[in-house]
């Protein structure tokens, strides 16, 4: 493990504090009146997925995590239950509750490959794609002349998952979704 200065600690690192593996959220160094460099960070506890604020300062150091991931494919979900097996062995099953697999795994369809993240062997979450391409299973219709609430509406997509869309978007339509924020991206087709 390598060690990082507080003026390392930055965005998407991943490191060791009270020998938990934490993900640098955000992170911002500044300078307080006549005061000595600080560096405000949000991290985020990849085992528990509680989000906290830390403050380090010049003469603190930290452990880089070191993480591992390997490549799992995604099965099928039942009553909280989220299956997975090994890319390579199907044979090779575990399930995962859906806490750990979050709200991205409202996006999974049956088959996909993602990366599984793992410390000091121990799974602790999954690297999601960040778009993802899916078909629109039920539109409500259009109504001629609602663009005043912004022109959205709610539509269903293949994998159960709701999420608010433009007006011109019909059902049986391929359209692309950012995983982390739940937002339409584009029409990609039909």
């Amino acid at each position: 493990m390598s060690l990082l200065e507080y003026n390392e600690i930055t965005e998407k690192k991943f490191i060791v504090l009270d020998g938990a593996p934490y993900e640098v959220i955000s992170s911002h160094v500044f300078r307080k009146q006549q005061r000595k460099p600080v560096n405000a960070t949000k991290l985020k506890n990849l085992m528990t997925g509680k989000v906290t604020e830390y403050s380090f300062h010049q003469s603190e150091k930290v452990d880089e995590a070191e993480i591992e991931s390997r490549e799992v494919k995604y099965l099928y979900n039942n009553r909280g239950e989220w299956w997975f097996c090994e890319a390579s062995d199907p044979s090779k099953r575990f399930k995962v509750d859906e806490e750990t697999v979050g709200p991205q795994g409202r996006f999974l369809k049956p088959n996909t490959v993602i990366e599984q993240l793992l410390f000091r062997e121990q799974p602790m979450g999954f690297k999601f794609p960040i778009t993802v391409e899916l078909k629109v299973t039920e539109a409500p219709p259009n109504v001629k002349g609602d663009t005043a609430t912004g022109g959205q509406k709610t539509v269903t997509l293949e994998t159960g998952a709701t999420i608010n869309v433009p007006l011109f978007v019909n059902a049986g339509e391929i359209i692309k979704i950012n995983t982390e924020t739940g937002e339409y991206r584009e029409r990609v087709g039909k």
